[in-house]
């Protein structure tokens, strides 16, 4: 991920514009060039901030397309922002739909598991699925025993997908 405080201006400046059409094209026009730093956040405040359904879409397919494995750190540190549960849950959505290795994650995937809602907890553990093939053993079982140890963990509503994650966790 390259670092364009040029592109971060354009864009910071696309984005107070009040026009729909602009702002969604230089979105789209993101999801053909190579991401620089900044984007991820930027997207991520506007999404939270936004209730424009057209742009809202073209935020969530940035995100879905993103495939350069450097954007990771700035995914996650978005993800553990205070942002709206929507904002959160598209976010660890786009995680998976992007097919990234989250692997180096899981800590924060498990944590952002057992603090969100039902729907966004289903999608940090298809996030953790997808990603664990590339883990140790020994970190499986830090991500069990994180779970384990949580007072979150085994509320009435996630205590099935609690016990599934440990499975998971567990093979």
């Amino acid at each position: 991920m390259n670092r364009s405080d040029k592109k971060f201006k354009e864009l910071a400046a696309v984005l107070k514009k009040r026009d729909i059409s602009i702002i969604r094209e230089s979105i789209q026009a993101l999801r053909n060039e190579e991401t620089f730093e900044g984007a991820v956040s930027l997207l991520a405040s506007y999404y939270d901030q936004c209730s424009e359904k057209l742009i809202l879409r073209a935020v969530e397919e940035f995100f879905n397309d993103l495939k350069d494995q450097s954007v990771r750190p700035e995914m996650v540190a978005e993800i553990r922002k205070p942002w709206k549960p929507e904002t959160i849950s598209m976010l660890v959505a786009s995680c998976w739909q992007s097919g990234l290795d989250y692997s180096d994650y899981l800590g924060d995937m498990a944590r952002t598991f057992l603090k969100a809602d039902y729907a966004t907890s289903i999608e940090c553990m298809t996030v953790i699925e997808g990603s664990i093939q590339n883990s140790t053993r020994a970190r499986k079982d830090e991500i069990i025993n994180l779970i384990m140890e949580s007072p979150q963990a085994f509320l009435n509503e996630k205590n099935a997908l609690v016990h599934e994650l440990i499975a998971i966790l567990e093979r």
